[in-house]
């Protein structure tokens, strides 16, 4: 089987996380690990399964995504799908699954591909890495969140690494279950 992991990462933790996955998921199936680029062309006909993960920017997962998404939707369909998001809301106990995440719920039900398996984990803070835009809004952001505001530690990762690895184990035992059927 071959798996198809498509990704977009704005500061590199969307990209950290689909390589975990990777590393889980190749023991078992051939997999393409790509980042979504508005030049990227995919010829999905290969693939028996997908994964697609994008993380949260000002409240929006990727356009690329979506886009990519919407012009694929009755070739994800006919495939096996799994999306994850990675947002920083996700660092709550509460909001870290995408029937309590709002951006995931949001952007799923936007959606009329349906993946069979779903997440959302928390991302990292990079506040040395963002400009003076991103990273004062990113401040007010999280303390309106009641985070981290100190702009002087050089990362904070939420990610529940974890949690991510249950999600690969979960994605090769669906596909195993289901080549075998």
């Amino acid at each position: 089987m071959k798996v198809l992991m498509l990704y977009t990462s704005n500061e590199g933790q969307t990209a950290k996380i689909m390589l975990f996955i990777k590393a889980i998921i190749d023991k078992q199936f051939e997999c393409d690990c790509i980042q979504l680029t508005s030049t990227t062309e995919i010829d999905l006909s290969q693939y028996q399964a997908v994964i697609i993960g994008t993380s949260i920017r000002y409240g929006y997962y990727s356009k690329l995504i979506k886009q990519f998404i919407d012009a694929n939707t009755a070739q994800l369909n006919q495939i096996y799908g799994a999306f994850f998001g990675v947002n920083l809301v996700a660092r709550k106990p509460n909001k870290d699954n995408p029937e309590t995440n709002l951006y995931t719920r949001k952007f799923l039900a936007k959606l009329t591909w349906q993946p069979k398996l779903k997440a959302v984990f928390a991302g990292a803070l990079f506040y040395p890495r963002y400009n003076w835009f991103d990273r004062n809004m990113i401040r007010m952001i999280m303390w309106l969140g009641k985070g981290e505001t100190d702009i002087s530690i050089p990362m904070i990762e939420y990610t529940n690494w974890n949690k991510v690895q249950e999600f690969a184990e979960t994605f090769i035992k669906n596909n195993l279950d289901l080549s075998s059927s």
